[in-house]
């Protein structure tokens, strides 16, 4: 008898939990209340980050928080009014970022991102989108004689983890990088990174490989989730759908749907926002470049150069908040010689939780209901590895990782 599931989200986790639950033979339904790719997952720097192995909320966070929580810093926009009405997971998220917790929380990062690079090419080559991949790296940059000593720090660090990368002087820089202004002091390039051209595309054509064999894409909104027997259902703006299995991949509306069940993951979400510009005539880059400083990536795109912002810690649904994005459009216009501005400015949220690490596993007293959500600023990168871990999980198959560090139950009693 073939088993059935119902996968909720279709962003980078959740159409990779559909094609890895697939493989096993499962008939898949995907439901999600835009195309694929159109959410979180399409609005990221498009890096395949093999080198993000820290946490946001590592031990030299408490050094930065006298500038950031006076909104005068690019890298945080925190609104007061999320901060006095949600102040325990501020206080947890700061909490999570002690001393103690760093070793735990490197290394299960580490187990996550390690294979990123090596599952996405396999996945474009089966999509047919490998022309989107660039294997170039990508490039750290400082503005200030004190970037020579992070880089190296930053090395070192990376090295100890078996990640390469090489510290660049200013004429190194701009030997790997001419376009940009040499206004930039010590760089690190990280070759063991990869990008794409447009992360919306790749998680599509993800999403249309799973089915040409033979899955079903429901665009519906997801309204409610229930038990139906021994398995699962949900309730649409289109109908209702059941299965054995239900698998939550909604990223930062993934609470929307526990709270009803009883369950609260302590998610919550940072938003971000992003602009495409045109280059200069003759001007162009080979790899995403993040600006330390400045707080922003500046990465090439199949519409053009897109910056994007730091964290906007305020309600998930709030209105617009641009002083970030205009502060990072500023420095990016010092760095590369990009022309006004065209179009809208997008703005996403990151699904994250206190830990920083993402939730993958069984839901406590919900037999047959997976989470897999809350991957932070990773999502693009380590969607492939998490859909691995449910997939194994729900088989009874050993998973390409310890789950131990993502299971549910470290937040949900």
């Amino acid at each position: 008898m073939t088993r059935t599931a119902l996968v909720l989200g279709a962003g980078m986790v959740g159409v990779s939990c559909a094609l890895s639950l697939q493989k096993r033979g499962f008939d898949v339904t995907l439901i999600d209340r835009r195309k694929p790719g159109r959410e979180t997952s399409y609005g990221n720097a498009g890096v395949l980050a093999r080198s993000s192995i820290v946490p946001l909320n590592n031990p030299g966070l408490f050094g930065k928080l006298a500038s950031y929580l006076g909104n005068r810093h690019p890298a945080l926009n925190l609104n007061w009014k999320r901060a006095v009405t949600r102040p325990g997971w501020l206080l947890r998220f700061l909490w999570e970022a002690r001393p103690s917790q760093a070793s735990a929380r490197i290394a299960a990062l580490e187990s996550l991102t390690a294979s990123t690079v090596e599952r996405h090419r396999a996945l474009m080559a089966e999509a047919g989108v490998s022309h989107r991949l660039r294997e170039t790296g990508t490039l750290k940059v400082w503005r200030t004689e004190a970037g020579h000593a992070a880089a190296k720090a930053e090395q070192d660090f990376l090295a100890a983890h078996g990640i390469t990368s090489q510290v660049l002087d200013r004429q190194a820089i701009s030997g790997v990088e001419p376009g940009l202004n040499p206004i930039f002091h010590a760089g690190l390039l990280c070759l063991e990174n990869a990008s794409v051209d447009s992360p919306g595309a790749v998680t599509q054509a993800y999403a249309e490989l799973f089915a040409k064999r033979g899955g079903r894409i429901v665009q519906a909104k997801v309204e409610a989730l229930a038990r139906n027997g021994d398995g699962w259902q949900a309730r649409t703006d289109k109908g209702t759908f059941d299965a054995q299995i239900a698998i939550v991949a909604l990223g930062p509306w993934s609470m929307d749907l526990l709270a009803p069940l009883g369950l609260d993951s302590k998610l919550d979400v940072e938003r971000g926002y992003h602009r495409h510009l045109q280059a200069e005539k003759g001007a162009s880059l080979a790899r995403p470049v993040y600006d330390v400083d400045a707080a922003y990536f500046m990465a090439p795109m199949e519409q053009g150069y897109r910056i994007t912002s730091g964290v906007d810690l305020s309600h998930r649904d709030a209105a617009d908040e641009h002083r970030q994005i205009d502060a990072v459009t500023k420095s990016a216009r010092e760095a590369f010689p990009l022309k006004e501005f065209a179009g809208e400015t997008w703005r996403g949220a990151r699904p994250t939780l206190p830990d920083s690490l993402p939730m993958i596993g069984v839901a406590p007293r919900h037999p047959g209901l997976w989470l897999a959500f809350g991957n932070q600023h990773l999502g693009f990168s380590t969607g492939p590895i998490t859909a691995e871990i449910i997939a194994a999980l729900v088989c009874g198959e050993t998973p390409p990782v310890d789950p131990t560090p993502f299971r549910p139950g470290r937040y949900i009693n």
